[in-house]
This record gives structure tokens, sequence and C-alpha cells, in this order.
């Protein structure tokens, strides 16, 4: 496959888009290392954009940028893309809606996926982002599009925006890299307020009507 001369343009705009988002990963101390990843899908293309594998956030560079199909093979860069492509492109091939992807190990978020459990909805700010608690998605080893599987296999059944993978960490989308980098902001934010809630304490669950209403007003009527 090569990028066609319509899709040149979103290419270029998204090779900047998700070169900056990774340093929002930096900023709010969601990864450590090389580790993580934020990638975009191309509008109205079969392509993806990606972080490229084990390269260091301070040396990115919306050259280094890998342009990928959506089955993960690469069309466009000079270096190999993250050990997450295979993963991202099964999910961008099977929820059309989801236009960014973010993977990281925060630690509070990894921890609740380390014991398997899902972060249970006890605060407004979860109801209003993630209509409900995080689930924790199956154990998947790396390498394949089994990560991707379990992440649409779990979300396609949730109103979540995040899924814990057990073992592993969080995973977030969004209708663009940037919605999917904000839940994972806000999905370390929770997880390490719902822990200390525990550490003094037992939390108390939002009833479901509150939730679903709490969430439809802040996806539909909340901003500007």
């Amino acid at each position: 496959m090569t990028i066609t001369a319509d899709a040149a343009s979103s290419v270029r705009a998204l090779r900047e888009e998700v070169c900056r988002l990774h340093g929002e990963l930096t900023r709010n101390q969601l990864v450590s290392w090389t580790a993580g990843n934020v990638s975009a899908r191309v509008p109205g293309h079969d392509l993806m954009v990606i972080k490229p594998s084990g390269v260091a956030y301070d040396d990115l560079t919306p050259e280094s940028m890998v342009v990928c199909d959506l089955h993960g093979e690469v069309v466009e860069g000079e270096l190999s893309p993250s050990s997450d492509t295979a993963a991202a492109a099964y999910v961008y091939r099977h929820l059309p809606e989801v236009g960014g992807i973010v993977h990281t190990h925060s630690p509070y978020a990894t921890a609740w996926a380390a014991r398997g459990e899902p972060v249970p909805c006890v605060l407004t700010m979860m109801a209003d982002e993630f209509g409900g608690e995080i689930p924790v998605g199956p154990f998947a080893l790396i390498g394949d599009d089994a990560i991707g599987r379990g992440i649409v296999q779990t979300l396609q059944s949730s109103s979540s925006c995040a899924v814990l993978m057990q073992n592993h960490g969080p995973f977030t989308v969004g209708k663009d890299a940037r919605a999917a980098v904000k839940a994972a902001v806000m999905c370390e934010d929770v997880a390490r307020t719902v822990h200390i809630a525990r550490q003094i304490g037992t939390p108390i669950p939002i009833a479901e009507a509150d939730v679903a209403s709490l969430f439809d007003r802040y996806q539909n009527v909340y901003g500007q």
C-alpha cells in the first residue's frame, strides 16, 4: 500500500500531533523509559500513525512516527513500529468509531491490572468519563493481535473508554488521539484516588441510574 495524495496531508498533520501527544504521557508521568505509545487512525483511510519501538520520548520527532496499514504493515517510516502495532490495528479494524489509542504502564492503573480487578465506579468523575467501572481485559501475550482481541471483546460490553489488560496495564481509546490521551490521564487519576480511598475505608458505589445520568450529561451537554 502507498499513501495517496489525498491522505498525505492528513498523515503529515497526524505525525505532528501524535509526536506532540507523547509529551503529554511524560508530562503526566504515565510512562517510564520507552514504554507506552500513542496512535491515531488516519480519517477516511485504512492507515494509522504510531510511535516507533524502543525510542526515547525525548528523541521522538514527527518524522520518526511510523505509518502502518490496519493490519500492522509498515507503509511509511524508517523505524520499526511499536510492539503494540498489531493490537492497535485490530482495534481500529473492529471498532470504527475509535480514532486514537493510548497504552501506558501508569503505576496505579497497572496495579489494578496486576490484581485483575476493575476500578469500581465510586466517583462522579468516573461516571462522567467512563460511564461506570473501568473493566479488566484478559491476559494476553505481546506480539500479535491477541491484546487487541481482548480490548475489543472487553470494550464492546462496556461504556468505558479504558480497559485494564490483566497483568499488563491500561489501554484507552477515543474519537481521536487527544481524547485517548485524556482518557489515559483520567484513568490513572481515578485509579489512584480509588486506591487511596480503599486504604482508609470502603468507597461508596454510585447507583447505576445516577451513573447513566452523569455519563449522558458529560458526554452530551458539558463543555463549550
